[in-house]
């Protein structure tokens, strides 16, 4: 399966998977603040706190990072990292979320995820099995 990621042209957040591939819309922008470049996610979601901003910037950043790789702009995580100023430690963290079952990322990018679900608990020994995804957090009933 394919990833298409980030497009930045739409005003809702969603998830596709037609079997082939996967897309993500995450509407956002990038501005430029003292030499760093920060992820801005529109304000005025409904339900969306502090918490869900985090979990919705930091897959809109995997996946940026994961097309970033794919296209062949950058070529290894180091290069990325250089791109973007971060270890590639931090950067490798952070692609695992690409691994997420679309449910739960269409959960999280609509306000729907479980309370209590957090960034540190998605990245840390995060299954590579979408079923035993859902379990660990708390999700089961979410499939399609």
């Amino acid at each position: 399966m394919s990833i298409a990621i980030l497009d930045m042209t739409r005003t809702r957040r969603s998830v596709e998977d037609d079997g082939k591939t996967l897309r993500v819309h995450i509407p956002i922008q990038l501005k430029t603040r003292g030499g760093r470049k920060e992820v801005i996610v529109p304000g005025g979601r409904d339900g969306g706190g502090q918490e869900n901003q985090a979990l919705v910037i930091a897959l809109a950043r995997a996946h940026r990072w994961a097309d970033l790789l794919e296209s062949g702009e950058v070529t290894s995580l180091g290069e990325l990292a250089a791109h973007v100023g971060v270890d590639p430690a931090y950067i490798s963290r952070f692609l695992r979320l690409t691994l997420l079952a679309p449910d739960i990322i269409e959960r999280i990018l609509d306000g729907r995820e479980p309370s209590g679900l957090s960034l540190a608990k998605l990245i840390k020994d995060m299954p590579a099995v979408w079923e035993e995804q859902r379990l660990k957090f708390d999700m089961a009933n979410t499939k399609r």
